[in-house]
């Protein structure tokens, strides 16, 4: 099937798009140009493999957690798309993103939280809700598990680097499409300036 996927969650925005078995990949580094070049990385990808909206079953975009206005911007380029289109949407998280890449069973996918702390998930003998944790704690569950600890960006402890756009194909190609209605953020915890009210 033919779909567009994009992730806006963390500092380095990636957009790619799937046309059977060929897949078009656009990054772009720094948070403060995703709503600038999400477009053009749209643009970009579907242009190399000759598709247009029409063309595609659905749009998917990473939902979570991360970044709390990369979240927004990618789920409202996603709706806007999906509603213009008539297509479904697929929501996934960056934690599943992030273990789609790794075919290990014992596993725990992270994003970084900040502040010593991250987000993270746990497979396998690793068995972790979906949360916010201290390094501390992961890095415990890690070394009693012996799980392979995954990330896609550079973080305060030692983990395996996956390539966020082949886990976000992955895990489109095996989760379902739902309308676009119901794509909605995964957050983790309240955002920074909650916290500090």
């Amino acid at each position: 099937m033919n779909f567009l996927a994009i992730d806006t969650s963390k500092k380095d925005l990636v957009v790619l798009a799937r046309k059977g078995e060929e897949t078009a990949v656009f990054r772009a580094a720094g948070p403060s140009q995703h709503s600038v070049v999400l477009m053009d990385g749209i643009r970009d990808v579907l242009s190399r493999l000759g598709l247009s909206l029409r063309d595609l079953g659905f749009v998917a975009c990473v939902v979570g957690p991360g970044s709390f206005t990369g979240i927004r911007i990618g789920i409202s380029c996603v709706k806007g798309l999906c509603f213009g289109a008539d297509l479904p949407a697929l929501g996934v998280t960056s934690l599943a993103a992030i273990a789609y890449d790794e075919e290990t069973e014992d596993k725990v996918a992270v994003v970084d939280a900040g502040h010593g702390h991250v987000y993270a998930e746990g497979f396998g003998r690793a068995r972790l809700a979906a949360g916010f944790y201290p390094v501390g704690e992961i890095e415990k569950l890690v070394a009693e598990t012996g799980a392979v600890l995954l990330s896609a960006e550079s973080l305060p402890m030692s983990a395996k680097q996956v390539d966020i756009a082949r886990g976000l194909d992955r895990a489109c190609r095996t989760l379902r499409p739902h309308p676009a209605s119901e794509l909605a953020a995964v957050y983790l915890r309240r955002s920074n300036a909650e916290e500090g009210r």
